[in-house]
């Protein structure tokens, strides 16, 4: 993947940040790898997919490559990366090389992968303070263990080694869940990449095709946008599949009368998004599908409308319960009253999963869902997090109907979630997916073309 020089802007102002409260903490040294290539059988790797930190913080598409931050009287910012190799390139592909990285990437410095054995165990003596990934890849932990034991031998001569140290990633993780613009805007171009090809699965399905003809579909839209990749792997269910809440598109065949969810979307230029659609197979949702679809998008309306500044991350969910608990019982799933029915859960038969998640570089993103900081007592939890604007959060209520002798037969086998992807604004919500319809009326106008 490769980014223009003009975008990289956001990258040196997001290091900053980091080194900002590195010093805040009272200095010390940062290090953060990307991702590692992963052997899928033999010789024949997996599609390599950078580390979400370590891109945040570099722009750099690259394996084998390491960011070091120095917070201190000078700040320094250090990458580490695969040296050119013009043998290696006939066969791998170009290499941008510590040379060309350091004014590309807007580093102090750039040097080769090979150095980093050496140069790291200096880098680290005399600092405060560590700044890692704590425990998240124990291949990271052995090279780390190392390099303070050189530190420590060096001991006579006067170095020390850090006394201090932070979680790098709970640190980003804060920077990251409220995305700049930079971020926002990609994240437009992706939903509007996936909700075309929701569009094109709608228009492309009919009785006698396979899950697996719809998904290709999907993939075809996904990279004719220049998407690099898919952010997850895709849900194409068609029938009773679609009760299966991480179902692979398999080689189901789409039948008159049953309904399709899919639940996919792409990844572009690092950042996810994720759209869940259902439909008739045939074009028209029958009396008993028609009934639950609007209750699941009458739900979807109820979050989306609590996905402004100030409100609590729980409340959205909560009122999309309220209304799939009561059209429960109107519909006779469920029996008793609407506060016996959230009391004792028991809509969870049939709707067993929270109502969105944090989204951006990564598809289920990062960033603690409670207020960070200590509890209110030690026997309350602390507080469902604030939504504030730059947030970006999906809301997918759903339903999910399976057999049973005390469920009416009508329903039986119907699967149907709605997702849509929302930025939250100085205002409300922006939805930012919603270039696919989510109204039945439309989705069956889309579909008789």
């Amino acid at each position: 993947m490769s980014i223009p020089a003009q975008d990289l802007t956001p990258f040196a102002a997001r290091r900053r940040r980091v080194l900002d409260i590195m010093r805040a903490r009272g200095g010390g040294i940062a290090i953060l790898p990307t991702s590692r290539e992963l052997v899928r059988n033999r010789d024949a790797e997996f599609p390599f997919r950078f580390d979400s930190d370590f891109f945040y913080l570099t722009g750099f598409p690259e394996p084998e490559a390491w960011l070091v931050l120095i917070a201190g009287a000078e700040d320094r910012s250090i990458l580490f990366c695969r040296g050119k190799n013009l043998e290696r390139e006939i066969w791998d592909g170009y290499r941008i090389g510590p040379d060309a990285a350091a004014g590309q990437f807007g580093f102090d410095r750039a040097l080769p992968v090979e150095a980093l054995a050496d140069e790291l165990p200096k880098l680290i003596a005399d600092q405060p303070a560590l700044f890692v990934p704590m425990g998240s890849d124990r291949l990271f932990d052995t090279h780390l263990r190392g390099w303070l034991d050189r530190v420590r031998a060096m001991g006579r001569s006067g170095a020390t080694a850090p006394a201090g140290s932070y979680d790098l990633r709970a640190i980003l993780a804060e920077m990251r869940l409220v995305k700049d613009a930079f971020e926002i805007e990609t994240m437009r171009r992706a939903g509007a990449i996936s909700a075309d090809a929701h569009v094109r699965a709608m228009r492309a399905s009919r009785p006698g095709l396979r899950e697996y003809e719809i998904e290709a579909e999907l993939l075809h839209e996904f990279r004719r946008h220049g998407s690099q990749s898919v952010a997850y792997n895709s849900i194409v269910a068609t029938g009773h599949n679609a009760c299966v809440l991480h179902y692979r598109a398999g080689d189901a065949e789409l039948k008159d009368g049953d309904l399709m969810l899919i639940d996919a979307g792409c990844e572009l230029d690092g950042y996810a998004s994720d759209i869940t659609r259902t439909f008739p197979v045939n074009g028209r949702f029958s009396g008993p599908q028609r009934a639950l679809y609007d209750l699941v998008q009458e739900a979807q309306n109820a979050a989306a409308a609590l996905t402004r500044p100030g409100a609590r991350w729980n409340e959205g969910h909560d009122a999309a319960v309220r209304v799939l608990a009561q059209g429960m019982i109107d519909e006779g799933l469920l029996t008793g009253t609407l506060d016996g029915v959230l009391e004792s859960q028991q809509y969870a038969r049939f709707y067993m999963h929270r109502t969105g998640h944090w989204l951006g570089m990564d598809v289920h993103d990062v960033g603690d869902y409670r207020e960070p900081g200590a509890a209110q007592s030690a026997d309350e939890p602390r507080p469902w997090r604030t939504l504030r604007p730059g947030m970006v959060l999906t809301i997918e209520p759903g339903i999910y109907v399976r057999p049973a002798a005390d469920v009416p037969e009508r329903f039986w086998d119907i699967g149907i979630r709605i997702e849509d992807d929302a930025v939250v604004t100085e205002s409300g919500c922006e939805l930012i997916s919603r270039g696919v319809p989510v109204a039945a009326d439309e989705i069956e106008a889309i579909m008789r073309g």
